[in-house]
């Protein structure tokens, strides 16, 4: 372990203590606001201060063995050898999970998601193709007991969707989609397509973290235009007998939204202002980080062909994500929703350059 990095772990172990004092200060107790924060810093401190306390502790019983490894008794030599290589092992996986415990967390990692896949180039097949990434995400929810449920939808006249919007919750949804974003595309050989030729179809993915505090986003009121309208689609005669689908349209940015998967006017209402300020802080953020290099990585692109973060390859059973170069020959597994495989390695990729920009590489 470095000197830098240990330096900085005996300055959490202080705070840690510090924190702990503050906590049981009767002057702290009685200043609720105060005692949420301290709480909050400790609990987020304490996974690192535990893990280091158990490192520690295995180095100094290294420290102990190595010594018996030098006993005259053959036997007892040997076992100390083999004690050596088990804490030294350790103490190298202890490390690695420390470095990790320290970067810093996504604050939008436990948000719920507002999941938008539109059809781009490609025509019928790219809608077809939308429907078919709206099952796999489907599948993959149902595969970690998420909540999915449809805000919007313009079907596409042959199948699939031009555009769809689906409210995921769960635990770590944003965590574990928020690399989904981008331009994906499909090659293979559409339906309609009568000398089996392949073709290159895309659809672009937005994943937008919900916001649960209310008043981190705020919409003003005279910034907002309300439309009603019936619902269309599936429903019976109730969509046809009551205005409940909303569209709101936030005028300073043009950015506008629907609902209309609730029967109730107020409940559509509620869902696309959420919607709606996911969307302005989405905004927000990319207007903070445009000049970054990183967020190159999250630009969802026109859904042209040529822009693109993961291929799906029909022919050859391939999907490939050319933001890592990860290419996996099980398509049918993936487009069944089984995505783990590609997720945690995005996950590790991701892990590895905040390890490289905190100084912690090799």
């Amino acid at each position: 372990m470095n000197h830098e990095l240990q330096n900085k772990l005996e300055q959490l172990i202080e705070r840690y203590q510090e924190l702990g004092e503050l906590l049981s200060d009767n002057e702290t107790i009685s200043n609720q606001n105060l005692f949420r924060l301290y709480a909050k810093e400790y609990a987020e401190i304490e996974p690192v201060v535990l893990a280091y306390s158990e490192r520690q502790q295995r180095a100094l019983e290294l420290t102990e063995v190595k010594q018996m490894t030098k006993d005259s008794d053959p036997d007892i030599s040997a076992m100390a050898n083999e004690e050596v290589n088990k804490l030294e092992n350790f103490i190298t996986i202890m490390d690695k999970k420390i470095q990790v415990l320290l970067i810093p967390q996504d604050p939008n990692d436990n948000s719920n998601i507002f999941l938008e896949i539109r059809a781009g180039t490609g025509g019928d097949e790219a809608a077809i193709f939308a429907g078919d990434l709206l099952r796999m995400y489907s599948r993959f929810a149902e595969t970690k007991t998420w909540q999915v449920e449809l805000l919007n939808e313009r079907l596409g006249e042959h199948g699939g969707y031009k555009e769809v919007i689906a409210r995921i919750t769960g635990k770590d949804v944003y965590a574990n989609l928020k690399f989904e974003s981008g331009a994906h595309r499909v090659q293979r050989v559409p339906r309609t397509e009568s000398q089996g030729r392949v073709h290159t179809s895309a659809c672009t993915v937005a994943v937008l973290p919900e916001i649960d505090d209310i008043d981190e986003v705020k919409i003003n009121k005279n910034d907002l235009r309300v439309d009603t309208f019936r619902a269309s689609g599936a429903g019976g005669q109730h969509v046809n007998k009551t205005d409940s689908a909303v569209r709101l349209t936030h005028i300073p940015t043009s950015i506008v939204v629907e609902c209309q998967d609730e029967r109730s006017q107020h409940k559509n209402k509620a869902r696309a202002m959420g919607l709606l300020q996911a969307k302005l802080l989405e905004n927000a953020k990319r207007k903070q980080t445009a000049e970054q290099a990183e967020t190159r990585r999250s630009l969802v692109g026109s859904g042209d062909r040529s822009e693109k973060i993961r291929t799906y390859n029909f022919p050859d059973s391939r999907v490939t994500d050319h933001r890592i170069n990860l290419t996996l020959h099980r398509l049918t597994q993936t487009i069944a929703g089984e995505l783990e495989p590609i997720i945690n390695q995005l996950m590790q990729e991701h892990q590895a350059d905040q390890l490289r920009n905190l100084g912690f590489s090799d």
